[in-house]
């Protein structure tokens, strides 16, 4: 049990005293001290009034090493989530590996994708995704292709690959930088994100092409998140139309002569 643990952790998270936690709970601070000391054990409306506090079931409180957790972890669990909590273990990336134990890279195909969407936890799911090696990539992190569908990332074409790298800690995601994430309700989506869990327990996911929308995503809604670090197509992209770019060019030489005019009238 790691119930005397979780509640000096918790305690301590929340920056309260001793004092301040007995007077929430209505009970002494000898009590809190003892309840921490393992010494005795809290009656039930005690467990129930610190489930209520900290937005934890009772079983993750006496169950679970919060201590052990990733900031990721906890803040999910903080925001009414046992997603990375299973009974008293850890959810665990499936992965595979080749015949030199070198991570692979799974492919997640268009055609994966719904399987994915229930499978991605089951090893023998997983396993039984292709996959290669990209000798170029770290060998110390973890990486997946996924197949993307649709034109919202336009120019990033239709049926394109995109390796990413996955994303241990929720809290790491840097704003306006394309990640794929698997959500519990759309499935596999593929946007350009903006982080904000501190201020709306949410992230903002946009589209490239401006025709779509930006949404909120709750992260309670997240199942997985990896960040872009490349994308792989057959496509040769037009070449751009040199008289466009002379004109703009005309355009921002004629700008600047303007901007020079005015500033020595």
């Amino acid at each position: 049990m790691f119930l005397s643990e979780n509640l000096k952790f918790l305690r301590k998270r929340r920056r309260l005293t001793q004092q301040e936690l007995a007077e929430k709970l209505k009970t002494k601070r000898s009590s809190i001290n003892n309840y921490e000391n393992g010494t005795t054990v809290p009656p039930m409306d005690i467990l129930i009034g610190l489930s209520d506090l900290f937005n934890l079931s009772i079983d993750t409180l006496v169950r679970i090493n919060l201590s052990g957790l990733r900031e990721s972890q906890l803040y999910v669990i903080e925001h009414g989530s046992d997603l990375f909590v299973k009974g008293n273990e850890l959810r665990v990336l499936a992965t595979t590996v080749d015949s030199k134990n070198k991570e692979n890279i799974e492919i997640v195909s268009i055609k994966a994708k719904a399987g994915y969407t229930t499978g991605y936890f089951d090893p023998e799911f997983i396993s039984a995704l292709p996959n290669f090696q990209l000798p170029i990539l770290t060998r110390e992190r973890k990486y997946r292709a996924f197949q993307i569908s649709g034109d919202s990332m336009l120019p990033i074409r239709d049926k394109s690959w995109v390796v990413g790298e996955y994303v241990q800690d929720l809290t790491s995601i840097k704003d306006d930088l394309p990640y794929i994430v698997l959500t519990l309700n759309e499935g596999v989506v593929f946007k350009k994100v903006r982080n904000e869990l501190k201020e709306k327990g949410s992230l903002k996911m946009i589209s490239l092409n401006t025709e779509y929308l930006p949404y909120d995503l709750a992260v309670n809604e997240i199942r997985e998140v990896w960040k872009s670090v490349l994308y792989l197509t057959d496509e040769i992209p037009e070449a751009a139309d040199n008289q466009q770019i002379f004109k703009k060019l005309e355009q921002i030489r004629q700008e600047i002569i303007q901007i020079r005019n005015e500033g020595t009238n």
